[in-house]
């Protein structure tokens, strides 16, 4: 994503950035793409509706070039994005098991995760924490556009007393639904 400083630099500081992005957003009306505001910046991408016709013109699978997550890495990266900085070992105390470091290196090889402060525990470990890559990859401008922990609990999609417990497998199916529609909206 293009941060409003780059389109400062580009257009000129006098100019209103949200004019320009308006007028941009206007010429692309009824186009198979739009500009986006994701990760701090706005993005040039392809509308979901036309990403199978897109596919299917250029003879490529959906998602081709991108590894799609594990139940296990989907967790794990749900509980940093709502709960960073966290530790391995905090994300192990909520699935009530190791979690592995090689997990961790997936998710920080796809720059999904970062490593964020260290801890004030005792060893002071590495704690870990989302990236812009994640907001971008979900389409999120902010993490406050992820769906509301609280508002997840009422509809009960989660529970915080089974994550503590080290139950969320049995939260993440109706958690992943709320996130693939809040997504979609």
């Amino acid at each position: 994503p293009v941060s409003r400083e780059v389109l400062a630099r580009v257009v000129g500081r006098n100019c209103n950035i949200d004019l320009v992005i308006d007028d941009i957003r206007a010429g692309l009306a009824g186009r198979p793409y739009e500009l986006v505001s994701v990760a701090g910046g706005w993005q040039h991408r392809t509308k979901k509706v036309f990403g199978d016709v897109i596919h299917a013109a250029f003879g490529t699978a959906v998602g081709q070039g991108t590894k799609e997550l594990s139940q296990s890495e989907a967790l794990v990266l749900m509980c940093i994005a709502y709960f960073q900085p966290i530790t391995r070992g905090e994300l192990s105390s909520f699935f009530g098991k190791e979690v592995s470091r090689d997990l961790i290196g997936v998710l920080r090889a796809q720059e999904l995760i970062a490593s964020g402060p260290r801890s004030p525990q005792p060893g002071a470990p590495y704690s870990y924490v989302t990236t812009k890559n994640f907001l971008s990859q979900f389409g999120l401008d902010t993490l406050r556009q992820l769906p509301d922990f609280e508002a997840l609990e009422d509809a009960g999609l989660l529970s915080k007393e089974k994550l503590l417990a080290g139950d969320i497998m049995s939260d993440f199916a109706g958690l992943q639904e709320a996130v693939e529609v809040e997504a979609d909206e």
